[in-house]
């Protein structure tokens, strides 16, 4: 399935994956429905993405505060391991862990991914970075399902036990995520075609850049001032197209 993205500065035409029938569906849903059309890519940082899908946008004052309009509805998390955020890659974006532990998407905000190219030596310290916050999400992970336990031994001042678990439960989420950070594929992508590897496995890609990469270029690129908003309003009109 594609949709083509008219904007005032060219077209952009995404395919929609189908490895994420709940983001393609909806996605394809609110095309239909004109949803997007009029709405801005209200939020737009160099070197990194384009963001849009905002129906707060739609005719939007110079000024005014965007960004967390949209549906009264998420969408589960379809975030698979074989989806990176290479340059061109369509992306939902979301609320942050702390409020949304289940990283539900945001049921009509996306981004497209820009990024950079990345040398080896950035991807070798990027992925030591990515590899420790995974280590880090497991243990979490592994110390949540034992919570009872820490507890009680919390209650009984069991510093030897507690520090025993903790020391198993490291060990566990090290053997969890095994010694890489960023998979052989993830090291020649960000070399070459680029994106944001660190994004990887906490959004869910749903789709790529078929044509109109120039055009995602000269948005990426554009002024903008607060919030990062473009100075001047980039707007949107949806179709599906194939």
């Amino acid at each position: 399935m594609k949709v083509k993205i008219e904007t005032t500065l060219g077209d952009i035409i995404v395919r929609l994956y189908d490895e994420t029938p709940i983001h393609r569906d909806n996605f394809v849903k609110l095309v239909k429905e004109g949803y997007y059309d009029g709405t801005l890519f209200h939020r737009v940082i160099k070197d990194f993405m384009i963001q849009g899908g905002d129906p707060d946008s739609k005719g939007a004052p110079a000024g005014k505060m965007l960004g967390v309009g949209g549906p009264d509805y998420t969408l589960e998390a379809e975030i698979k391991d074989n989806l990176y955020h290479k340059r061109g890659a369509l992306a939902a974006a979301r609320q942050g862990d702390e409020v949304n532990p289940e990283r539900r998407s945001s049921g009509s905000q996306f981004y497209i991914v820009w990024g950079q190219v990345y040398k080896e030596n950035q991807l070798n310290q990027l992925g030591k970075q990515i590899r420790m916050q995974k280590v880090q999400d497991a243990f979490n992970d592994l110390a949540k399902a034992r919570r009872e336990e820490i507890m009680q031994m919390r209650r009984e001042r069991n510093r030897a036990g507690l520090q025993e678990l903790q020391d198993q439960l490291i060990a566990e989420a090290e053997n969890k995520v095994g010694k890489q950070g960023l998979t052989d594929q993830q090291m020649q992508l960000y070399s070459t075609v680029g994106g944001t590897p660190h994004l990887d496995g906490q959004y869910t890609v749903f789709g790529e850049v078929e044509e109109g990469l120039n055009v995602v270029e000269q948005i990426q690129n554009t002024a903008t001032g607060r919030a990062d908003r473009p100075t001047n309003d980039i707007d949107m009109r949806m179709t599906i197209i194939d």
